[in-house]
């Protein structure tokens, strides 16, 4: 946290160490970044008839999605069991065996068993008519294959995600067998391992069940969709337009980056490939201008997880929360857009005050483009993205609305030869696609054992009762409960997962104590996605730290001090609904919006130090309660807050004349 009294830079240190300044980060260091820190790319780099044979198997991969998008999707366990078989496949040909162990070859047991894997996931297409017609009366060899199949997405997910997806999915499953040995309210009858293995794989209550229904339709339409940001130039629209609109403020890339960031935010939903592919432009820049390493990494890691709570195509785990409580995702996304403006805005002013503390300065004229030319050169690429939103907005479902912004996306890039896409672009685009939604459909189909877990046990509901047991049944701390887990699981669990773990767990707790379902859902899906920047597993902060050669634990804590909005807003919603546009008015929206934003001013001014000049920690302190008041949503607390912002303000011009006398003295 920065200190109102910490001294300002000198010359030489707002200008920059130029042996530490990086005037250009390459692609392969980005890659290599990525694969260091994401273990979703962390995968075999292949060439020669490998590399082919998985470019055609992703090609086939999203070929396979896109016409049953089209035509019509199959029945529900053949369109999950072919996406499952798929994505096996894929893992289990890209992911070595030790993970972040750089190969160029497939070794020889990695081929069985991607071929044992794809038959294993296929198991359910290939004898779809016998097991629906059994009556739950299955045979040995479905057993046999059950099991399979739940220690093959246990093993994908260890090369994926990780060992602590693993630990947790093997421990539900353990409860469920060792029930009657739990203590207290956990403990229940216990089941066969044949009845575990059947609920797992032979119905949709678990691997086959409602996250990998999601990530099988409209998830791997979207992020197909963002794999083509790259291929039409989209990304570089969001850069350059930023950089017209912000470059030349004062702090100018802090706030490009902050801009790019939401932009790119409403086009793909992970934090980590944000940070690296935006933060590659805008972090040498911030450090040129005299940001500091972990300032500039941690402005472009907290910009660009916000991306997740940013409509229209927010995270995975929206699409599938809109499935768990059974609401458009459409209502989902407006019910996301305050909070989500809140966020960039807390972020944004924070990044201005620093510049302002500084005496930073933006960039010139020479080096940002202009306005008009971008959009007369790439401003068709809009078309895609305003398509979604209006099928969207107009009742259609996101898998609809997701093949059409897919195809609208190739056509607009074909409006200007700068833009036009190749047949051999648009396959790779395909290909991407499917390596980008391995990730996801691993996470889901690991998280479908736990929820399968707890539809077999019930323990859902239990923990619910426990966690209002151990709170007390005060709200307060049951949301602060459910906050830590959402942070603890996030750190070592993908976001999706760790939506779908706490809305089953904790999400219950909260609706028990009489808070909108829409609130509580949203709250556990905020704290999911904060602890990619949450120390001491932040991932999208260690990814910008990487790109800045930052200390990765001081970008994590300034990305917590930056994104202070996320920490703050969801406790707000779930006290006054209002904010996530739950029995509101266009009059009470509006203010609001209006003291809202002046709440998060103060927080931020606080959180910086700085306002019109330094702060003392006691004017620190009271700006952060004055904010928080004007955040909450209500004609006391507004009332209040103004006041005592406004003896804030007042006090701090008095401060500023008396800095400017002394100057002129």
């Amino acid at each position: 946290m920065v200190s109102g009294e910490d001294r300002k830079p000198s010359d030489k240190e707002a200008l920059g160490d130029s042996s530490q300044v990086v005037e250009h980060v390459s692609k392969e260091e980005v890659e290599e970044i990525l694969r260091h820190v994401d273990r979703e790319m962390a995968t075999r780099k292949l060439t020669g008839y490998p590399h082919w044979l998985v470019y055609a198997i992703g090609v086939a991969f999203s070929c396979f999605q896109v016409y049953t998008a089209a035509f019509g999707l199959l029945p529900a366990q053949l369109q999950r069991s072919i996406h499952l078989a798929f994505a096996f496949v894929m893992v289990y040909l890209l992911f070595p065996f030790h993970p972040g162990k750089s190969s160029d070859r497939i070794a020889w047991n990695d081929y069985l068993l991607a071929v044992f894997a794809g038959f294993v996931g296929l198991y359910m297409t290939l004898n779809y008519t016998r097991i629906m017609e059994s009556g739950g009366d299955f045979v040995g060899v479905d057993y046999f294959f059950s099991w399979c199949g739940i220690l093959l997405t246990l093993e994908a997910a260890r090369r994926v995600v990780g060992w602590p997806m693993v630990l947790l999915a093997g421990g539900f499953l353990l409860y469920a067998y060792f029930g009657p040995y739990f203590p207290g309210f956990l403990t229940h009858r216990g089941y066969s391992l044949q009845r575990i293995a059947s609920h797992m794989y032979l119905t949709t209550e678990g691997i086959f069940g409602i996250p990998l229904a999601v990530s099988a339709t409209f998830i791997y339409l979207f992020v197909l969709f963002g794999s083509f940001r790259e291929k039409s130039g989209l990304g570089q629209l969001f850069i350059d337009l930023s950089n017209a609109v912000a470059g030349r403020a004062s702090g100018g890339p802090a706030k490009v980056a902050v801009v790019t960031s939401a932009l790119e935010g409403m086009v793909s939903g992970s934090s980590v490939a944000n940070t690296v592919e935006s933060g590659s432009f805008t972090i040498p820049m911030m450090k040129r201008l005299g940001y500091r390493p972990e300032f500039a990494a941690a402005v472009e890691a907290s910009a660009s997880t916000g991306g997740q709570l940013m409509p229209p195509i927010m995270g995975a785990a929206a699409f599938v929360m809109a499935e768990f409580i059974n609401i458009p995702y459409v209502e989902i996304a407006k019910a996301a857009a305050i909070p989500a403006c809140l966020y960039f805005f807390g972020v944004f002013i924070e990044v201005h005050l620093e510049a302002k503390r500084c005496n930073l300065r933006g960039m010139s004229r020479d080096e940002i483009p202009r306005l008009g030319d971008v959009m007369r050169e790439r401003g068709h690429l809009f078309l895609p993205l305003a398509v979604i939103i209006g099928f969207l907005t107009a009742g259609f479902t996101p898998l609809y609305a997701a093949l059409m912004g897919l195809v609208v996306c190739i056509l607009a890039s074909m409006l200007k030869k700068s833009t036009r896409m190749s047949l051999r672009d648009i396959l790779d685009g395909f290909e991407l696609g499917a390596r980008n939604a391995i990730g996801v459909a691993i996470a889901c189909a690991c998280a479908g054992i736990i929820i399968g877990v707890v539809t077999l046990t019930g323990v859902g509901l239990k923990m619910a009762h426990g966690l209002i047991e151990l709170a007390g049944g005060n709200l307060l701390l049951s949301l602060f409960f459910a906050m830590i887990t959402s942070i603890v699981l996030g750190m070592g669990v993908p976001t999706t997962a760790t939506y779908i773990i706490t809305s089953t767990l904790a999400a219950p707790a909260i609706t028990m104590l009489g808070v909108p379902i829409l609130a509580a859902h949203m709250f556990v899906f905020y704290f999911g996605i904060v602890a990619d920047i949450t120390p001491p597993v932040a991932l999208a902060a260690y990814a910008a730290s990487g790109i800045a050669k930052s200390d990765p634990m001081k970008t994590g804590f300034v990305s917590t001090k930056l994104a202070i909005g996320a920490f703050l807003v969801p406790y707000i919603f779930v006290y006054n609904p209002a904010m996530l546009l739950i029995n509101t008015t266009p009059l009470l929206l509006i203010q609001n919006l209006i003291t809202a934003g002046c709440g998060m001013y103060g927080v931020g001014a606080s959180m910086i130090g700085f306002c019109l000049a330094p702060m003392s920690w006691l004017e620190r302190a009271v700006f952060f309660g004055a904010g928080l008041l004007l955040i909450d949503p209500g004609a006391l607390t507004d009332l209040a807050g103004l006041s005592i912002l406004a003896l804030c303000m007042a006090n701090q011009v008095r401060k500023k004349r008396a800095l400017a006398a002394e100057v002129a003295v």
